[in-house]
């Protein structure tokens, strides 16, 4: 059993194999990697859709930067910046990432393919981080989280994104955004370069 589970009621069994996969982070991190990558090398771009997809790809990648750049993991609890909007920026940022080079790779199969994997990993990571955060910072985290949606942001906070600082130390050496970065853009512009 994970630590991400070990407060869960117990499971035996398939059900327990299946949890167990879908709280398991590195799957997670590793199954985007390879659905932006997958979707990139199948695609049969064409220039509306190269338009239509980048949006929420640039969208996606400027949200993780700009949320990579107010967290201190397990130190301190984010409320400012794109953290008083939504309270998993980053995964909003993935599921934006992903979308896009779905959009763009022009395969019907492609958004039930995204979708399923939003589904099968996203509640259970956002479930997991919400009981730690809770855990860590109790009634800061019960403040804030009563306010401010898991994944699709609201803006009705919007003078607290002025608040606090962005950190570009905590973005790239910390966080590591530069290498997530420059790997969608790789693919976008592996992506643009086979346009016919």
């Amino acid at each position: 059993m994970s630590h991400r589970t070990v407060d869960l009621p117990p499971l035996t069994g398939l059900s327990r194999a299946v949890r167990e996969l879908r709280y398991h982070e590195a799957s997670r991190q590793v199954l985007a990697i390879v659905l932006i990558a997958f979707f990139a090398l199948v695609s049969r771009p064409t220039f509306e859709l190269l338009l239509i997809g980048a949006p929420p790809i640039l969208a996606g990648m400027g949200l993780r930067v700009y949320a990579s750049g107010f967290i201190l993991k397990n130190e301190q609890l984010a409320t400012y910046g794109p953290y008083a909007l939504v309270r998993h920026p980053l995964y909003t940022g993935n599921i934006l990432i992903i979308s896009g080079f779905s959009i763009i790779s022009a395969a019907w199969w492609s958004a039930m393919l995204a979708l399923l994997f939003f589904w099968f990993y996203y509640p259970t990571a956002i479930e997991y981080e919400d009981r730690k955060l809770k855990r860590l910072f109790s009634a800061d985290w019960e403040n804030w989280s009563t306010r401010i949606p898991a994944l699709i942001p609201t803006f009705s906070n919007l003078t607290a994104i002025r608040q606090g600082s962005w950190s570009f130390g905590k973005s790239s050496r910390q966080n590591g955004e530069p290498i997530i970065v420059i790997f969608v853009l790789l693919w976008f512009a592996y992506v643009a370069w086979h346009l016919p």
